[in-house]
Parts: structure tokens; C-alpha cells; sequence
């Protein structure tokens, strides 16, 4: 069976080509996936019922299945858990914005990267999402809010540069005039740290914005908290970001989610700056979601401050994340987690 929503439209012209249709229904059928995002074949009016059934008959149409939606009271932020085709499920996040509506996705089912404080990655990797299935959690969203999604973040569950081909066919897809047409200066990809594919994104001639998982001052203190660490020494995965900003001019964003009494000190500060100065970069502090399959705990507000200032103070510009859907179970991972738990005890 092809995957019909994850081809290109250039991929799909050559499928249709290849059933005996006229090209131009390629235009047509992408324009009801990617832009009317209809649930079925179905649904494409402008078809023949021929040609509806020859579709049906040879391709998949993914289309997830919405299982769960959680609404925060707190700041109207919506937390999603969608079905797959094959009963996997994965979630993805809705944070409004004053500056628009942005998504936070999934990019795998599971993930074996193994960071020390994240929910994602318990029960390791169970496979890789496609195009399609990455697509379908925004367009899901949309079609639920009825609002048009402008900003995307790939920070939900997986590590979206071990899904690479996918990924970046993904971001072509997202960006093309022909679909939702989200331009690539508001799609942020967010890594652990794996240098070789880093440096492999910044050829790809993108203008989406790079965020490194750093949460770490050096190698030693990263190692205990990112098993990738092991693999990419720290310099490593800094260098390889500025390789990134050196070929795309894109500003880097460092994720550093402060850990109490691990990662939070004064000294971690004066570290930090010295391993990242010089590179045209914005510093994202993340108070740590406590996990209770985790023992580490989110540091002190004050600590928290203090840590920003001595950053500020050496001319870092940093911002502290604002915290969203807390009361829902925000971070990524969690609503997925919860869900399987309660079907093992069902």
C-alpha cells in the first residue's frame, strides 16, 4: 500500500502517472490532503468514484484518530493523544500564543535516547513516525480548533534526528506553498545533540530554527544526564551548532532544563557562558517537569532567577520557558505514559 500523504506532490504527479491518471489529479488530491486536510478519499468531490475507489484500493490514508484532548484551565493550552493505524498512540500539544497558534509534535512512537529526566523515553523506541503521521497531528488540531496553526515546534516525544529522512521530508512538506505553506522561519527541530545529522541539517538549505538539548555546563555533568553525551562530547554538538548558524545565518536556541541541585548553580552559570559565548545564540531555561518515575527535582524559583542574571550579565540573552499546561501534564510524554499505564492495569 503507498503512503499517500507523506509523498511530495512531485512524488505524487509520478504515481499518478503510473495508474494511468492525468497528472494534474495529483494537484487536486494533494490540495484536499494538505490544504482542505479532508478525512477520507470519500471527501474529493472533484474526483471520479473510480478513481476514489482505485486510491482506496492501493493506498493508505493516514488520519488519526483523536483517543483524548485535555483543555488547561490554567492557559487554555490543549494536550492531544492520538491513535495510529497500527494502535500505536502519540501526543502533541496546542499553545496559544499573542503571536499565533503553535503546535508541539511527536516525530517518533517512543523514543531510545534515554535523557535522564523524560518521560518520553521510558519503554524506549517502538518505531518511527512518517511524513504523513507527523503532518496529520497538525491538521487534526486545526480541524479541531478551526483556527489556522502558524508556529510548529518537533519537541514532542522522539528524537526527530534519528527520524532523519522522515523528518526533513516533513519539514519540505509543511513549508510547501501547496499545503499549510508554515513558513520554515517558524519551525524549530529540537535535538539531543546527534552531530552528525546536525551538520548534515544545516546542508539541507532550511530556515527552520535549531534548538541543541544542552541542560548541561560541560561534559562530565551532560554525560550523567544525556546517554547521548557519551557518544558526541559537548564541544562537539556546540560546534556542530555553530557550523549550523555559519551555513543557515539561523540564530541557535540552547534548551537547558535546570535541574535542583544538579545543573543550577552559580558555577554551572559561569560555565555555560564560557562553553557558549561567541555564538549567536538565545539561552531557553527550562524549570524540569518532575517525573515520578524520576527523582530529579525542579530548582527554586530564586535559583532560577539568579541562574538568568549571571547569563544576562555576560551578555547571553535568555528568557526562562514559560510554563504551559502544567495542570494537564504538559511536558512530552506524560499524558502518553499515563494512557498505557492504565491499559497494562486494565
Amino acid at each position: 500500500m503507498i503512503d499517500i500523504k507523506s509523498l511530495t506532490l512531485p512524488e505524487l504527479q509520478e504515481e499518478m502517472e503510473k495508474i494511468g491518471e492525468k497528472k494534474f489529479r495529483a494537484g487536486q488530491i494533494y490540495e484536499w490532503m494538505h490544504v482542505k486536510l479532508v478525512d477520507s478519499f470519500d471527501e474529493m468531490t472533484n474526483l471520479s468514484k473510480s478513481l476514489r475507489e482505485k486510491l482506496a484500493e492501493t493506498c493508505e490514508y493516514t488520519c488519526l484518530e483523536n483517543v483524548q484532548t485535555l483543555v488547561s484551565e490554567l492557559d487554555g493550552t490543549r494536550k492531544y493523544l492520538f491513535r495510529l493505524s497500527d494502535g500505536y498512540v502519540v501526543e502533541s500539544v496546542l499553545m496559544r500564543y499573542q503571536h499565533g497558534n503553535s503546535v508541539c509534535i511527536s516525530t517518533q512512537v517512543g523514543c531510545r535516547m534515554g535523557c535522564r529526566f523524560c518521560a518520553s523515553t521510558i519503554g524506549g523506541k517502538a518505531r518511527d513516525l512518517t511524513a504523513g503521521e507527523m503532518l496529520d497531528q497538525i491538521y487534526r488540531i486545526q480541524k479541531d480548533i478551526g483556527e489556522r496553526v502558524s508556529n510548529l515546534v518537533m519537541m514532542g516525544t522522539g528524537e526527530p534526528l534519528d527520524n532523519y529522512d522522515n523528518a526533513v521530508k516533513f519539514i519540505r512538506m509543511l513549508s510547501d506553498e501547496h499545503g499549510l505553506n508554515i513558513s520554515q522561519r517558524n519551525i524549530t527541530l529540537s535535538t539531543c545533540g546527534i552531530v552528525p545529522r546536525m551538520r548534515q541539517l544545516a546542508d539541507e538549505g532550511f530556515q527552520i530554527t535549531l534548538a541543541l538539548s544542552l541542560h548541561a555546563p560541560n561534559q562530565e555533568k551532560r554525560k550523567a544526564l544525556l546517554p547521548i553525551a557519551g557518544k558526541y562530547e559537548i564541544h562537539e554538538a556546540v560546534d556542530a551548532c555553530r557550523y549550523y548558524y555559519e551555513k543557515t545565518g539561523r540564530r541557535i536556541t540552547f534548551e537547558y532544563s535546570l535541574v535542583g541541585g544538579q545543573n543550577d548553580s552559580k558555577e554551572d552559570a559561569k560555565q555555560l557562558y564560557e562553553l557558549i559565548h561567541g555564538i549567536n545564540c538565545h539561552v531557553n531555561l527550562i524549570p524540569v517537569n518532575p517525573v515520578k518515575e524520576r527523582s530529579y527535582v525542579q530548582s527554586e524559583r530564586k535559583v532560577i532567577v539568579e541562574f538568568k542574571n549571571k547569563l544576562e550579565n555576560c551578555g547571553i540573552n535568555v528568557t526562562i520557558r514559560r510554563e504551559m499546561g502544567r495542570d494537564i501534564g504538559g511536558a512530552c510524554g506524560q499524558l502518553r505514559k499515563s494512557y498505557m499505564d492504565k491499559e497494562k492495569k486494565e
